[in-house]
């Protein structure tokens, strides 16, 4: 069962799981110096961008690279990251109001009879498993939907109720959709899913929408598309909107006003990382319904977890060059794990390099601080993080009743 799916556990008992594609024609490789994405069109363009801002964005790949706070960061993950790994919680061992625990990929879901309490780890999945432990992945995750949450209000309302811990969110009951809407700008990927992977198989309709020829990885498409999903056996399956209408996973009322909003969501998610030098090149939304109807955006949004981006600045060269663009997400680290073994076979799986996964947390931060222009904040490790989790959810839940 997704994670957030079970947001919805005491209203909506779990259905039988499957992810969509729709896919309109593409743009041939792009040729313009810099990539815009105009918030009053409905989709995103290829144009030039202002020259200021293409030197400000082009300091962004200095810091990612090798600056001064990448230094800052690293240190403080080295040191303090015994402390800080929050791998596993226990909190209805430790919050009397909390009965009952449900382990997802990443969060840690408690039941609190009028809410649920999610935990975000440090937890790090891919290839429906789980492959490490990232040092502040969770609280970055959490703080940068909190983040998201708070400014994507005026598109679709969220299920947040209070945010009482870094790595917590309280969130409102809901009844979720079994589906997945996965937002799309580029034809990329490495899993078995993604676009990429399935036009470079020769697959040439999906979900009966025409791709046509001549596509090349990394590629932006003429506009965005929506591909939902759902489960089975743990793995995403796409499917038609047909599909999911005949199985009633949801109504096409519902379908229509959900992709809408999903839409929108993802091009206001464009505009927001373009003006702060970042390509949002796909991301994965949920959304549910509450007790009065109205649907809602639960789980996270925008963050490094649910989400690709690229630096803007670099994309245009590396694209032609036929190298991986520049990525400020976990895909870097599919692309290690691909190389080493195969992550969807093998048993036992290589244990990540310790560079490798404080590269990862570092990328997780920097993103953070890119887009919400804020410093995070490496929290003490003198009070243990499980500790100061159970003391804060459990003064949270009694303000609550």
């Amino acid at each position: 069962m997704s994670e957030s799916m079970f947001m919805a556990a005491a209203l909506n008992p779990p259905k039988t799981p499957f992810k969509i594609i729709l896919t309109p024609a593409l743009l041939p490789p792009p040729t313009s110096s810099a990539l815009t994405f105009k918030p009053n069109n409905n989709f995103p363009t290829l144009s030039a961008a202002a020259q200021p801002q293409q030197q400000e964005h082009a300091a962004l790949l200095d810091t990612l690279r090798n600056s001064t706070r990448k230094n800052q960061v690293l240190q403080s993950i080295r040191t303090t990251s015994p402390f800080n790994c929050l791998s596993e919680t226990n909190l209805h061992h430790t919050v009397p109001a909390l009965t009952s625990k449900t382990r997802g990929k990443v969060r840690d879901i408690y039941d609190s009879g009028e809410y649920l309490v999610l935990v975000t780890t440090d937890r790090q999945s891919a290839f429906d498993r789980i492959l490490a432990s990232i040092p502040f992945k969770g609280q970055v995750l959490n703080q940068t939907s909190l983040w998201w949450f708070e400014r994507t209000q005026h598109i679709t309302a969220n299920a947040v109720v209070s945010t009482p811990d870094p790595n917590v969110t309280i969130a409102k009951k809901c009844s979720v959709f079994p589906v997945e809407f996965v937002a799309r700008g580029f034809v990329t990927g490495s899993t078995d899913t993604s676009l990429w992977t399935v036009y470079n198989k020769g697959i040439r309709n999906y979900c009966g929408n025409a791709l046509p020829d001549g596509l090349v990885k990394n590629q932006k498409m003429a506009a965005n598309i929506l591909t939902p999903t759902t489960k089975a056996a743990d793995h995403d399956v796409p499917v038609t909107l047909d599909e999911i209408i005949e199985r009633g996973l949801m109504t096409r009322a519902d379908y229509e006003e959900v992709s809408r909003k999903a839409l929108s969501l993802f091009e206001y998610g464009q505009c927001v990382a373009s003006e702060h030098g970042l390509i949002l090149v796909d991301t994965k939304y949920e959304f549910g319904k509450a007790e009065d109807g109205s649907i809602m955006l639960i789980d996270e949004v925008h963050t490094p977890d649910s989400s690709r981006y690229w630096i803007a600045n670099s994309y245009l060269e590396r694209f032609q060059n036929g190298l991986e663009p520049e990525n400020v997400d976990k895909e870097f680290l599919r692309l290690w794990f691909k190389n080493h073994c195969n992550p969807y076979e093998d048993e036992v799986l290589p244990e990540a390099p310790e560079d490798l996964i404080c590269e990862l947390s570092w990328r997780y931060i920097f993103l953070y601080e890119t887009i919400t222009k804020s410093k995070f904040e490496v929290l003490s490790s003198e009070e243990p993080i499980h500790e100061r989790i159970s003391r804060n959810v459990t003064s949270a839940l009694a303000s609550l009743k």
